[in-house]
């Protein structure tokens, strides 16, 4: 018998909700049946029923697109790119990250589809697609990237299943479907052999994906010439962001899990300190890329630009505009060069700082660019000429937040939120008979 496996087995397995955890998905439900509601009224009247017009076409529906293709490209980052790196201190964050990373990609497909008026002839892209179109590219590179995000979750999985098959012996059912899929895994030097290939083989091919899918969202916009988005600095620009949005989340996940289901001895505050400079390193890669972004349109100063940044400095967005950037950037490294600052509380409250400012940040990349178009607004109702989203607009958005929230949590309830099979290798605990099961 080995006590420490046991143990092990035992912290990590999946355990049931509490009244706690009841009442969240109840609280997340709520805001997804006041979603449902709120895009069945505008299936039935139109997009008319929300703020977006002939000018500003694109709103805060863009806007939590942007934002998700952002968060989801931290499972390159905290599983491929780390992985790859034989860096081992991170294995009980890469679960989290690949759940974080699976969430936001699948929010991101289905926030395409609300913001269509018609969403039926989403089938047109198929059907009559041409690849001439970043269109098509977008939904090219969404769904790969869905589908390797997704191996990528189950593979590693495949050790961790087969182990709760035996440890929820009690439980028939339960036991029955971690068994099936486990897919026979019993751990022979052939089996193990393939795991390791393929897990390698996915993290390299995610990557040039999980690149692809924030330049190509990029060129959507660059493709315009509208001020604002004309710029060759896009595409970096959106993928230092999402480094950025997407370790903010998995930082504000891990301290919520590890405080709810106390694993304090497997995410300690040397992941949190990592994790935490990590963090400064992206933030100050992404303050140089808003640099080159702003900077450059300032110093040419063409009229058209130069109505643009009025706008964002001392415009009607300049609030919005400072807010994302220093308190969503500046401040946060300001708090994070220091050792207390990376301690995990003052951590994650700076993450959720960042990460409410990455969300404003693509409101301030979509929306000030769509109310200055390049012909006169002439002959138009006074509230076409500004975009307000509408309650209902509001009551969608936070629907898909708490359908990424939901989905996250429906995975951490059925699997090991820290990889059980990994965690005993690295620690050199060997597997033996369980006696502890349910």
């Amino acid at each position: 018998m080995n006590t420490a496996y046991d143990q092990l087995v035992n912290d990590l397995a999946p355990k049931k909700f509490g009244w706690r955890g009841n009442a969240w998905m109840i609280f997340l439900m709520v805001i997804i049946i006041a979603g449902v509601y709120s895009y069945i009224q505008q299936l039935r009247q139109g997009l008319s029923v929300t703020g977006m017009r002939d000018y500003a076409l694109w709103g805060i529906y863009i806007s939590n697109f942007v934002f998700f293709v952002a968060v989801s490209l931290v499972g390159s980052l905290i599983t491929a790119i780390l992985r790859l790196s034989n860096v081992h201190w991170n294995t009980p964050l890469t679960r989290i990250a690949e759940i974080v990373a699976v969430a936001a990609i699948i929010m991101a497909g289905l926030t395409i589809i609300i913001d269509m008026g018609r969403p039926d002839r989403m089938l047109n892209l198929f059907a009559h697609g041409r690849l001439q179109s970043p269109i098509i590219w977008d939904v090219i590179v969404i769904s790969t990237y869905l589908v390797i995000s997704l191996m990528l979750l189950y593979y590693p999985l495949l050790p961790d299943f087969s182990i709760l098959s035996n440890y929820f012996q009690k439980n028939t059912r339960l036991s029955k479907w971690y068994g099936r899929l486990s897919l026979n895994w019993t751990g022979t030097d052939k089996q193990r052999r393939i795991y390791s290939s393929s897990i390698q083989a996915l993290s390299i091919l995610i990557i040039p994906v999980a690149f692809a899918i924030h330049t190509v969202t990029a060129w959507l916009f660059e493709t315009t010439y509208r001020p604002g988005w004309d710029s060759t600095n896009f595409g970096p620009y959106f993928i230092a962001g999402a480094f950025v949005a997407g370790t903010s989340a998995v930082i504000i996940v891990m301290f919520v899990l590890c405080r709810v289901y106390s694993l304090e001895k497997y995410i300690t505050d040397e992941h949190c300190d990592m994790m935490g400079k990590i963090l400064v390193l992206l933030c100050l890669v992404y303050l140089y890329f808003n640099l080159n972004e702003y900077m450059m349109p300032t110093y040419k100063s063409t009229e058209e630009e130069a109505v643009h940044l009025r706008s964002l400095f001392t415009g009607q967005y300049a609030r919005l505009f400072w807010t994302a950037i220093i308190g969503g950037l500046v401040v946060p490294v300001i708090v994070l060069v220091f050792p207390q600052g990376r301690k995990p509380v003052p951590l994650f409250i700076v993450s959720l700082a960042v990460v409410l400012g990455a969300w404003w940040k693509r409101y301030i990349i979509v929306i000030p660019t769509l109310s200055h178009p390049f012909l006169p607004i002439q002959g138009v109702p006074e509230s076409w000429r500004h975009y307000s989203p509408t309650w209902m607009e509001w009551s969608i958005t936070f629907a898909t937040l708490a359908s990424a929230l939901l989905i996250i949590t429906l995975l951490v309830r059925f699997l090991p939120i820290i990889p059980i099979h990994e965690t005993a290798e690295e620690r050199n605990i060997v597997e033996s008979p369980l006696t502890n099961s349910l």
